[in-house]
């Protein structure tokens, strides 16, 4: 590996992954949200999905996705407006959410799975940013790319586990402190408002 990337290089890839998956956007406020409203246990498939996922976007990012965009732009846009719709529709889901203090509606209720999870990386606007702007940024276009991407790829799920469990369990800790449905309410709600707040700049981008 040290062929390939210097300590320091490797040290600021880490930098750069773990900055970006432990800021707030869709996926991190989303599995805030199912902390609180079903729990680490429940929520389990959801984090997986996203720290296996995500790196495998960045992978097919770093081989040859991103060439598709330079050369037909509209691709990326009609995802994009994709992802931002179904991010609205996920935002209201979350917002109208009064399962957590309701044993009956908690029971009925089902978090993201696996597989969701992993689809909703190629609709959300920020993973798509974030790979581009990794595989962009790490590789150095010679005859290590695939390596150097896998590698970008691999840290990027480390990052991924740190930051899904950081932001579970803080929507558990939560609970703990936020005993009735009118303050859940209020919670979800800013979750909803704070999720639109997140891809705001991708759509004045479009």
């Amino acid at each position: 590996m040290l062929d390939i990337y210097t300590l320091s290089m490797l040290f600021s890839i880490a930098s750069f992954t773990l900055a970006t998956v432990l800021t707030p956007g869709p996926n991190n406020l989303m599995l805030l949200s199912s902390g609180l409203n079903f729990g680490f246990r429940r929520s389990l498939p959801h984090m997986a999905g996203i720290a296996f996922g995500f790196p495998f976007m960045v992978i097919c990012v770093g081989l040859g996705v991103g060439v598709v965009f330079e050369l037909f732009p509209f691709v990326y846009n009609i995802l994009k407006i994709i992802g931002i719709s179904y991010l609205f529709w996920m935002a209201w889901q979350i917002a109208i959410n009064d399962t957590s203090l309701n044993q009956e509606k908690y029971k009925k209720s089902k978090p993201f799975t696996f597989a969701q999870s992993v689809l909703f990386q190629w609709v959300n606007p920020k993973a798509w940013i974030m790979a581009i702007t990794s595989t962009a940024t790490f590789t150095k276009g010679d005859e290590n790319t695939f390596i150097q991407v896998f590698i970008i790829a691999f840290i990027y799920m480390l990052s991924g586990f740190i930051s899904t469990s950081s932001w579970t369990i803080g929507g558990v800790f939560l609970k703990k402190i936020i005993k009735d449905v009118k303050t859940i309410k209020i919670f979800n709600i800013s979750m909803a408002i704070l999720i639109v707040a997140s891809i705001l700049p991708f759509i004045f981008e479009m």
